[in-house]
């Protein structure tokens, strides 16, 4: 049986680590999330599961898709054993990035995780919005 693909949003500043970070690596670990609710989700992907690359604080935008190419790992930066991390890789830049200020001002997106649960750095994204998401960004 085949496993549904499920769809994520990851924020990230990126003065600390930027889509053009994650390209040029070409394989990145997503690490360093200390909310428990991000930490679910995380432990939620699988591989082949896509996200949304977030650029957060500066840009606020949607710019990339990236594909979870491993899960279920331990975060290298966790001396507890508590927190989990996912590794990445690039998929695609989008061809114009999606602004925040976009996505709160359409009604198709207005119960986005990203906006209703602001405050997560990764947060699930339903199919219907992913597809949305993606027509405002030129396909």
């Amino acid at each position: 049986m085949t496993k549904i693909k499920s769809y994520w949003l990851m924020k990230s500043e990126p003065d600390v680590y930027s889509w053009d970070d994650l390209v040029a690596e070409g394989e990145g670990t997503w690490d360093g999330v200390r909310n428990y609710t991000a930490r679910n989700n995380l432990r939620a992907m699988q591989p082949g599961d896509l996200t949304f690359f977030y650029h957060s604080n500066i840009g606020v935008e949607i710019v990339g898709i990236a594909e979870i190419t491993a899960s279920g790992i331990p975060d290298p930066t966790d001396d507890t054993g508590r927190w989990s991390a996912v590794k990445l890789k690039p998929v695609r830049k989008l061809s114009r990035a999606v602004t925040l200020k976009e996505i709160k001002a359409d009604p198709v997106l207005a119960d986005m995780d990203l906006l209703t649960k602001f405050r997560l750095s990764v947060s699930a994204v339903k199919p219907a919005e992913w597809d949305h998401v993606l027509k405002l960004a030129g396909g």
